[in-house]
C-alpha cells in the first residue's frame, strides 16, 4: 500500500520555523500564509491538489502584490490536477495576469517554487520562472502530458528528468524535505533586492583548498563556511559547480568548474546562476580550473559559442561583488570570461594563467629551437615548464594586472573572505538602457 502523502499542515509546519504562521484569505484550492523560513519572513501560495479556478489564481496575484509591496520572498508549492474549465476563457485571462506579474516582480524578491505533486501546463510555464525551483522526487512536471508526447522519452515529467533539463535546481526525497530546502534557501537569499545578504553564525571548514586533489565541490567546500552550502543544479551541466552559501556568515554565491571541459550546459548554468546572484546583489565567488570549453563541433552546434557569450555578458554586466579565485588552469577563453570583470582576483600559487596553454604556445615561441633538438617532446616540456613558471604563475599574473593577489592554497578561505569584506560596499552604475541585448 502506498505511503499517504503528506498534507497541508505538515508541509507548512517544516517549511515556517517552529510551525508557525498566519492563514492569509479562506482557504480552496489555493490558500496563503504568511510568516517565518530560516529567520526570513515571506509569503506562501499553497495548491491543495484540486483543479485551481480564476479566484484561486486571483488570490495568487495578491499574494505576489502583496510581497513586492513589503519586500519579503514569495514562495508558492505547486500542486493541482488542473483547471477548472468552467471559468471558460476568464481562465486565460487569469492566467496571463498571473505570469505578467510572475515577470513584474521578477528580481525584486525572490521567488521559489516548490513542486510537491502535478505541476502542467501553463502552471509549470510559472514554476519554471521562478528563482529556484524546488521539486519532491514524487512530483510531476511538464508542459504536455508525457504519455502525448511524440517522441517518448524515459522518465519525462519526472523531478529527474526536470533536473537534467535545468529547470529543477532542487529534488529532494518528499515533499516534508522539499520544504524543508525551500526554507533554507529563502533563509540564504535576502529578503528583496534592496536588502543587504543574510548574515548567520559560522564555523570554518573542516579542511582548506586541495589543489593536488582538486574537485569542484570540495574546493567550494574548502572556502564556505561548515555545511553552509545548498548546491543548485546538480543534475545539469555536470563540469560546474553551483551553490548558495556562506563565506565569514555572510551568504554568498560560490560556483567551481571541474577541471574537465565546458560544453554549453555548463556555461548556460554557470550564467543563470550568476545572473540570480546579480539580480539579488549576493556577492559571488568563482573557483576556476578547467581545460576550457569542449572541443566539440556538435557542443557548438547544440549552441556551446552563444552560451559561452551569454555567460561572458552575464559576468560582465553583473554589479554584484565579483571574486575570482585563479584555482589551476585559467587559460584563454576561460579566464576572460570567468575573471576579466572580477573586481578582486586571487591567484593561488602553483595556478596557471596564461592567453595559450603553455605547451602550445611553446611551439610557436620556440618553435625552430625544439625542432633542432634530437628530442621534440622532450623539448616541448622544458620549455613548456620553464614558460609556465616563468610568464603563467600566480606572481607573474599579479605582476602584469591580470590578478590582484597571491595565495597559498591553505590561505585561500582567509583571502577571499578578506575581499568579501573589503568589497562588501561596492557600489556600481549600469549605463542607462532598456536592456542589453545578451544572446539567450
Amino acid at each position: 500500500m502506498a505511503a499517504k502523502k503528506p498534507g497541508k499542515e505538515a508541509i507548512l509546519a517544516e517549511f515556517f520555523d517552529e510551525g508557525a504562521y498566519s492563514s492569509l484569505f479562506s482557504d480552496g484550492a489555493v490558500s496563503a500564509a504568511f510568516g517565518c523560513a530560516n529567520g526570513q519572513s515571506a509569503y506562501v501560495v499553497f495548491q491543495n491538489g484540486e483543479p485551481v479556478g480564476v479566484e484561486d489564481i486571483n488570490k495568487t496575484v495578491r499574494v505576489l502584490e502583496m510581497a513586492a509591496e513589503t519586500g519579503n520572498p514569495v514562495v508558492t508549492f505547486y500542486n493541482s490536477n488542473g483547471a477548472k474549465l468552467e471559468g471558460g476563457l476568464e481562465l486565460l485571462n487569469a492566467n496571463s495576469r498571473l505570469t505578467g506579474e510572475i515577470a513584474r516582480i521578477s528580481g525584486v524578491v525572490p521567488q521559489i517554487a516548490v513542486v510537491v505533486g502535478t505541476c502542467a501546463g501553463t502552471s509549470a510555464v510559472q514554476a519554471a520562472a521562478a528563482d529556484v525551483c524546488v521539486m519532491a522526487a514524487d512530483a510531476e512536471l511538464f508542459l504536455n502530458a508525457p504519455f502525448n508526447a511524440q517522441d517518448k522519452v524515459k522518465g519525462a515529467g519526472s523531478a529527474e528528468f526536470a533536473a537534467r533539463a535545468g529547470v529543477a535546481a532542487i529534488v529532494e526525497e518528499d515533499a516534508l524535505k522539499a520544504a524543508a530546502a525551500a526554507s533554507k534557501v529563502v533563509g540564504l537569499m535576502p529578503a528583496n533586492n534592496l536588502a543587504g545578504p543574510a548574515v548567520f553564525d559560522f564555523d570554518a571548514p573542516a579542511a582548506a583548498l586541495n589543489l593536488a586533489k582538486y574537485d569542484a565541490a570540495a574546493a567550494a567546500a574548502a572556502v564556505a563556511d561548515e555545511g553552509s552550502l545548498t548546491e543548485l543544479y546538480a543534475g545539469y551541466g555536470a563540469n560546474v559547480y553551483t551553490a548558495l552559501g556562506t563565506v565569514g556568515g555572510m551568504a554568498v554565491g560560490i560556483l567551481a568548474t571541474a577541471k574537465g571541459s565546458l560544453c554549453h550546459k555548463c556555461t548556460a548554468k554557470a550564467a543563470h546562476f550568476v545572473r540570480l546572484c546579480d539580480a539579488y546583489s549576493i556577492p559571488v565567488v568563482t573557483i576556476v580550473n578547467t581545460e576550457g570549453f569542449v572541443r566539440s563541433e556538435g557542443d557548438d552546434q547544440a549552441g556551446g559559442i552563444r552560451q559561452a557569450a551569454r555567460m561572458a555578458g552575464v559576468y560582465a554586466e553583473a554589479t554584484t561583488v565579483k571574486v575570482a579565485i585563479l584555482a589551476g588552469e585559467a587559460v584563454g577563453p576561460v579566464y576572460t570570461v570567468f575573471a576579466a570583470s572580477a573586481d578582486w582576483r586571487i591567484a593561488v600559487e602553483g595556478c596557471t594563467v596564461a592567453p595559450l596553454a603553455p605547451e602550445a604556445a611553446v611551439t610557436v615561441l620556440y618553435k625552430d629551437e625544439i625542432f633542432a633538438s634530437d628530442n621534440i617532446e622532450q623539448a616541448t616540456r622544458q620549455k613548456a615548464a620553464a614558460y609556465k613558471t616563468e610568464v603563467c604563475s600566480a606572481s607573474a599574473a599579479v605582476a602584469h594586472g591580470a590578478a590582484d593577489a597571491v595565495a597559498a592554497s591553505a590561505n585561500v578561505r582567509a583571502a577571499t573572505a578578506q575581499a568579501l569584506d573589503m568589497l562588501a560596499t561596492k557600489r556600481a552604475v549600469r549605463l542607462a538602457k532598456k536592456h542589453g541585448n545578451i544572446t539567450l
